[in-house]
């Protein structure tokens, strides 16, 4: 029998504290459905004691997911540890993730802290969440750059102490792979009480070896990795998901353990997370990049024909890539369009979610004369920003644009329900349509990025807008979707000054 390795996915959580990527309780609840969908083990929803939004969102993961294990994550701190077992009552199998620094500058610099101190921290740390949960996880901060003597004498007292999962992180990705894998050999061999705990690992990719030092850690006895989706994460990111479990499904022959993960569900759990947070996925990414099983050289193309594996260690449609997509048209019926949101695990909350979901579609029809499975998604996130709590609304948007002369836009915004109108010049359409919205609504907001990706081939193709705002050190994402850009563009920006008119103000976990 393989042993098993648990995924532990840390996307509403570590991944949320990339900047631009904070996401709405809704959204938190749509990623972990999906998460759920692809049978991820564990999923770290948040974290509760950061504010009232993030406890919110952390309890609605955690009453509404029943196959994985929802985890909070938790200072050393017994207000912040009764605020998750707080968030967590709801959930089937719950889980309190409690951190405290270990290495010596962390402790000098930031704790203030002896290393005495710290043991004591921890173990009480551990002891108070154990009044919660018995499922309890212990990370020691920064434990890549800290003394294994230390880290064997805090890891004993907090196995001692109830811990049944020890993470060790890579926090600040400084680890060479060799060293990494060689620390959790130490660590497992010389801790005396090693055997009564899992040992994970949580590796960050600021030189581009968070998975190279993930499945290190497996090699030599990890049996948790904490990734993310499309890898996203603070600063570089976090150990990409799909390439760990893909790392280990393809290469059998070097690892002794496997994850329970359907790997069919990793392409769509990738598009979600990308059009909620708008962090694109780049082309030349691995699995889940547009190019990953794209040939264009002649010889690797002709290789392909002949015998797939000649080019391809992986097949597209083992990790959700779609070879048969179903096209529909303004033609395609009520079933038809609730059957294929279900075929591409899509799922809405309502009938009267899916009713106003099929009406934009035959809208959309009307503009598109095909409309393949990336305008479903689409339509769907967009769908999603729709019936989130709208205090701005597009109502109408006119634009003038010609060769010679200055770009104008009229604009009518509800704001409360009640329409306002404003008209504006700018540098091009979209300028003078956000300089025309923004006119009426005055936000003092920050544009941080404005990106255009075409969601299928061909000129009449839904274009889907991202912009990022900024406004008093908070940053939010919107999206859009249309076929005409400048309407999509219009619809993300309203998204955004929406999301930061009403959602509360989140803090920084280590803050």
């Amino acid at each position: 029998m393989k042993d098993k390795l648990i995924i532990f996915d840390t996307t509403l959580r570590d991944g949320e504290q990339s900047p631009g990527a904070s996401m709405t309780r809704e959204e938190k609840v749509r990623i972990a459905r999906q998460l759920e969908r692809m049978r991820v083990d564990v999923i770290e929803a948040g974290f509760p004691a950061a504010s009232n939004g993030d406890f919110e969102s952390v309890k609605a993961v955690a009453d509404i997911i029943k196959d994985s294990t929802v985890c909070g994550l938790a200072r050393a701190l017994e207000r912040d540890i009764d605020r998750a077992g707080e968030a967590l009552k709801g959930a089937k199998s719950g889980r309190i993730h409690t951190f405290i620094a270990t290495s010596p500058i962390h402790m000098e610099k930031k704790l203030r802290m002896s290393p005495d101190q710290v043991v004591e921290q921890a173990v009480k740390a551990v002891q108070w969440a154990r009044k919660w949960t018995d499922n309890v996880e212990f990370s020691p901060e920064d434990a890549g750059r800290s003394d294994p003597d230390f880290l064997c004498r805090v890891l004993e007292a907090v196995i001692d102490a109830g811990a049944g999962t020890l993470n060790i992180p890579d926090t600040v990705g400084y680890n060479m792979p060799h060293q990494f894998g060689a620390l959790i050999a130490k660590l497992r061999e010389r801790i005396p009480n090693s055997d009564k705990a899992i040992f994970s690992v949580h590796c960050h990719n600021d030189l581009g070896l968070a998975v190279a030092n993930s499945l290190s850690a497996v090699l030599s006895g990890a049996r948790q990795v904490e990734c993310t989706i499309n890898g996203l994460g603070e600063r570089a990111g976090n150990a990409s998901l799909e390439e760990v479990v893909m790392a280990v499904r393809t290469r059998q022959d070097v690892f002794s353990c496997d994850t329970r993960i359907d790997t069919t569900q990793i392409v769509p759990a990738s598009r979600l997370v990308s059009s909620v947070t708008g962090f694109v996925v780049q082309p030349n990414k691995a699995i889940v990049g547009a190019n990953a099983f794209a040939h264009e050289s002649g010889i690797h193309q002709d290789g392909v024909l002949k015998h797939r594996e000649t080019y391809e260690i992986m097949r597209a449609e083992d990790v959700g890539w779609s070879a048969n997509k179903m096209v529909m048209g303004k033609h395609s019926g009520r079933n038809a369009f609730k059957t294929r949101l279900a075929e591409l695990g899509i799922e809405l909350d309502s009938e009267e979610a899916l009713n106003s979901a099929f009406a934009r579609f035959k809208e959309l029809a009307d503009k598109k004369h095909e409309i393949f499975d990336e305008d479903l998604h689409a339509l769907v996130s967009d769908e999603a920003a729709v019936l989130e709590q709208e205090h701005f609304k597009l109502v109408s948007l006119k634009v003038c644009s010609e060769t010679g002369e200055t770009p104008h836009a009229t604009v009518v915004v509800a704001v409360n329900g009640v329409e306002e109108q404003a008209e504006a010049d700018g540098g091009g359409p979209v300028d003078a349509a956000f300089k025309a919205i923004d006119s009426i609504i005055k936000s003092g907001a920050e544009l941080q990025l404005y990106s255009v990706n075409n969601i299928t081939s061909g000129t009449d193709a839904q274009g889907e807008v991202t912009v990022r705002l900024s406004k008093g050190g908070r940053i939010v994402n919107g999206q859009g979707s249309d076929t005409d850009i400048v309407i999509a563009s219009a619809k993300s920006y309203l998204h955004a000054l929406n999301k930061l008119h009403s959602k509360l103000e989140r803090a920084h976990p280590q803050v």
